[in-house]
């Protein structure tokens, strides 16, 4: 029986002849197609007095960008309870201790009423999260962190292509990360990016990526290194590779054909979903959103029973997340009230969407969620 997975990377020959390209050449590191990357997402975005930088994942973006805002040791950073394991463990990366926030119920997206109420002295910094096709609050971030005198690092790892206000998810945060790992909207096969406003934030990170080396990337874009160069400060290995690099290029391409089958599969997904009793589905307009996931809540007794059902009827589904304070590494963290987040937890469900997903794909899907209620009756 053919399975119908949860995400399904868009890939064709256009990939592979990018990948076969960068082995010809035989540089495979930190290269030209890193620094060509970065000027196309650059284009796309319309980035105005803002700079990408290029790293090898979304959870290294999330860790340099913590750096680079100054959290360390004894700092605290507010972050929603849901959101990814990548975001905490970031957070303890840099020695600071996350702050666990609660979610809107109709958005999944942070609180900021909740997260206003656990701002103290300590907090460096609030990590607000695009949750698939929801976008946060952001002017009344602005504000917020205006207020307190935040950093605010706006994670969009779902949210690329997305737009608030007119305005391409991106340009208008104080930092902004994206992810490009193998399930997202569009994949470099693994990494991520950050799109930050200064050239001081650049070389820093420059530097960080590639373990703290004052080599010039501009030497490296052009397929070649420098022998000589400073060490000034910490470092990682996290700089991406030209291979990821051009697998990233070949699917920014092709963004107008995500964009628009993408929007299109949860369109006929929420029509067809809310005609059933018992599913809720996102209250989203997905006008100006490339969703990275669909997912749907129903009640907590029976989600495990249809998770179980689908999968056996072949399709794949999964739950996205578990809640930080959930975690037994984080057990013990500073958290407010959780009582929205504890209950979708236990509601929540992502059934399979596909860039260019096949519509017969999509009719099994509804098909296989209509039948079990129907069998539920």
């Amino acid at each position: 029986m053919k399975l119908i997975p949860v995400f399904k990377p868009f890939l064709d020959s256009d990939e592979q002849k990018a990948a076969c390209n960068v082995l010809d050449v035989g540089w495979l590191g930190m290269g030209k197609h890193v620094g060509d990357f970065e000027s196309q997402v650059s284009d796309y975005l319309g980035l105005e007095h803002k700079y990408a930088v290029a790293v090898s994942t979304g959870h290294a973006a999330l860790h340099l960008a913590l750096i680079l805002m100054g959290v360390g040791k004894g700092d605290e950073v507010i972050t929603p309870s849901f959101n990814n394991v990548a975001d905490f463990q970031a957070i303890l990366a840099c020695g600071a201790e996350p702050v666990f926030c609660d979610v809107l119920d109709e958005t999944l997206c942070i609180d900021l009423s909740k997260a206003e109420s656990l701002i103290t002295k300590k907090t460096k910094a609030l990590i607000v999260m695009d949750y698939d096709c929801h976008l946060c609050d952001h002017e009344q971030i602005q504000e917020l962190a205006k207020k307190y005198n935040l950093r605010i690092l706006h994670d969009a790892a779902h949210s690329f292509g997305s737009k608030y206000n007119g305005k391409r998810v991106g340009t208008f945060s104080d930092i902004t990360m994206f992810s490009f790992d193998p399930v997202k909207t569009i994949t470099s096969l693994d990494g991520g990016m950050l799109i930050v406003s200064s050239e001081e934030d650049v070389k820093l990170l420059h530097e960080m990526r590639l373990v703290g080396m004052t080599q010039p990337s501009t030497t490296m874009y052009q397929n070649k290194r420098a022998w000589t160069y400073d060490v000034e400060r910490i470092g990682f290995r996290y700089h991406m590779s030209n291979m990821h690099a051009a697998i990233g290029i070949s699917q920014l391409k092709k963004m107008d054909v995500i964009e628009k089958t993408r929007k299109q599969a949860c369109e006929y997904y929420s029509e067809e979903l809310s005609k059933i009793n018992g599913v809720r589905v996102p209250l989203a307009d997905f006008t100006d959103k490339v969703p990275f996931l669909y997912y749907i809540r129903v009640d907590q007794k029976i989600r495990d029973a249809l998770r179980e059902y689908l999968f056996k009827n072949g399709v794949d589904n999964g739950i996205h997340w578990q809640p930080g304070h959930s975690f037994t590494l984080f057990k013990d963290c500073k958290k407010g009230d959780l009582s929205i987040t504890d209950q979708l937890c236990k509601e929540i469900l992502s059934l399979p969407l596909h860039s260019n997903m096949d519509k017969s794909d999509q009719i099994s899907v509804v098909n296989s969620v209509r039948k079990f209620f129907e069998q539920s009756l």
